[in-house]
C-alpha cells in the first residue's frame, strides 16, 4: 500500500503544483498575447485531425477487425508504429517524406512549394501522431462485437454497409467515442513532431505546447496558463474516455 500510495503521490503532485498557486499569476498569463492564438491554432488543427482520423480511421479499423491473416498483423504494426518512435523522428520522417526536397517533393510540389512549416503541416504531423490510439481502440471494439449479431443481419438480407452503420457502429459507439477523445488528447499534446515538421512560428504553427515552450523563456505565468489549460482539455477527454469505457461495459449489447 504504501509503494502505491508513493507512486500516486508522485503522479499527482507536479499536477498539483501546476495547477494550485497563485490566481492572479494565473490570471495575469492567461492575457498574455501568446495564450488565445495558439489556444485558437490548436481547437482548429486538432479538430481538423481528429475528423480526418475518424474519417479515415473507423473504416481501416472495421477492415482489419473483420480479417486475417499475416498482412492484418503487419498492417495493425504500421499503423502502430507511431505510437512507439520518439516525436523528434516522427517530425524528421514527415519532413524526409513531405518536405522540399522529400520523396514525394516532385508530385507534390512541383512549383517548388512545400506543406513544411504551415498550419496544414501541424495537421499533418498530428494526424501523424495521434491516429495510432483511435485505429487501436476501434479495433477492439469492433472485434468484441458478437459476430453472431452481424450474420443474423447477413442473412437476414442486409447489406454490408447497413449491417456497419445499423449494428455494428452503434454497438461500438462507447469503444469508439473513448478512441477519439484519447486521439485528441494526444493531437493536442503534440510537440517534438510539430517542432520538427512545422516549426514555430507565431499564428500559423504555434499551437499549445510549442507556446508553453515560447513562454517558458520570458514568461513563467503565461507558461503554467497555458499548461493549465492543456491539463484540463487532457482530463476532460480521458473523463470522456472512462465515461464511455463505462457505458460500454454497462450496455455490451443494448441496440434497437
Amino acid at each position: 500500500m504504501l509503494s502505491a500510495a508513493l507512486l500516486v503521490a508522485f503522479l499527482s503532485l507536479p499536477v498539483a503544483a501546476l495547477v494550485l498557486g497563485s490566481l492572479s499569476e494565473l490570471g495575469h498569463g492567461l492575457v498574455h498575447p501568446l495564450v488565445l492564438p495558439a489556444l485558437e491554432l490548436t481547437l482548429f488543427t486538432t479538430s481538423i485531425s481528429l475528423t480526418a482520423i475518424l474519417a479515415l480511421g473507423t473504416p481501416l479499423a472495421w477492415l482489419l477487425a473483420r480479417s486475417s491473416g499475416r498482412w492484418v498483423r503487419l498492417v495493425e504494426t504500421l499503423v502502430e508504429l507511431p505510437v512507439v518512435i520518439p516525436p523528434a523522428v516522427a517530425g524528421l520522417a514527415l519532413l524526409l517524406a513531405f518536405g522540399r526536397h522529400g520523396v514525394l517533393s516532385g508530385v507534390l510540389y512541383p512549383e517548388g512549394a512545400s506543406l513544411a512549416f504551415s498550419t496544414l503541416s501541424v495537421i499533418l504531423a498530428q494526424t501523424f501522431v495521434a491516429a495510432p490510439f483511435y485505429v487501436q481502440a476501434a479495433v477492439g471494439a469492433f472485434r468484441a462485437l458478437d459476430p453472431e449479431l452481424l450474420l443474423v443481419a447477413r442473412t437476414l438480407g442486409a447489406q454490408p454497409v447497413r449491417v456497419f452503420f445499423r449494428i455494428a457502429l452503434p454497438l461500438a459507439l462507447p469503444g469508439l467515442v473513448a478512441g477519439a477523445a484519447l486521439s485528441w488528447a494526444r493531437a493536442l499534446g503534440e510537440f517534438g513532431a510539430t517542432l520538427m515538421f512545422a516549426g514555430n512560428l507565431p499564428g500559423r504553427t504555434t499551437t499549445l505546447p510549442l507556446a508553453i515552450y515560447t513562454a517558458l523563456e520570458s514568461d513563467l505565468s503565461a507558461a503554467r496558463a497555458l499548461s493549465v489549460i492543456l491539463v484540463l482539455f487532457s482530463f476532460s477527454l480521458l473523463l470522456v474516455m472512462r465515461l464511455s469505457l463505462a457505458y460500454r461495459s454497462r450496455a455490451p449489447g443494448d441496440v434497437r
